[in-house]
């Protein structure tokens, strides 16, 4: 593996915010009289696009459509949106591949502004040749803005590392042709994020230790 650029995810791969998706979560399912949630449940049944997910929950979409249900949760994750940290050891390891040369940047299914203002925030806009966000809210996947931002890149998809945290995150390394790496820690299940044959690690300083050692490597 020769890795140039590599592509992150954000939400539950750099941002801890696991536990905020399952609080907001909650209170929707109490608003609307459905079971509530564990964090061990959401990892196993969280998936993209994320209305499967809200059906595996109990949402009747003919009563509520989607684009009310979906904006609420937003709704209330956003009143507490910067109240998550970021993974620890984050900025140390952005910090890391600068000083190695390895270009970095973030894909996330977030809407493009809040996702902006949340890197911001934590003040990481300085790692990142480009912050790629969705047009919306609903997160119906981010495999066509993967593609895209791809092609613009000065190297070959197999020079690019994809991180993140889900099965949808394979997927779209696997569309973009870039090699993949997920950890545990995030919003998926180990088993879940195992079955896909990527490989699959605990947390990022996992991977940072793992991408350094390759590239030692592939220079002696």
């Amino acid at each position: 593996m020769s890795v140039k650029h590599i592509i992150w995810d954000w939400n539950g791969t750099l941002l801890d915010d696991c536990w905020l998706s399952v609080a907001a979560m909650n209170r929707l399912l109490e608003k609307y009289g459905l079971a509530p949630l564990t964090k061990e449940r959401y990892r196993e049944i969280f998936t993209f696009p994320v209305i499967d997910y809200y059906r595996e929950l109990g949402f009747d979409f003919t009563r509520e459509p989607f684009v009310i249900t979906g904006t609420e949760f937003i709704d209330l994750y956003s009143s507490r949106a910067f109240e998550p940290r970021l993974h620890r050891n984050v900025t140390g390891i952005l910090r890391t591949f600068q000083n190695l040369g390895i270009t970095q940047s973030v894909l996330s299914a977030s809407k493009q502004a809040y996702l902006e203002e949340q890197i911001k925030y934590h003040d990481l806009e300085n790692f990142f040749l480009r912050v790629i966000g969705q047009e919306d809210h609903y997160a119906y996947g981010k495999t066509e803005a993967g593609k895209a931002w791809v092609k613009e890149l000065h190297c070959g998809p197999h020079e690019v590392l994809f991180v993140g945290d889900t099965v949808h995150d394979f997927e779209v390394a696997r569309e973009i042709g870039a090699d993949c790496a997920l950890v545990s820690n995030g919003h998926t299940s180990y088993r879940r994020l195992a079955a896909t044959g990527a490989k699959v690690f605990r947390d990022v300083r996992e991977i940072s230790d793992w991408v350094v050692a390759t590239l030692r490597v592939a220079t002696d």
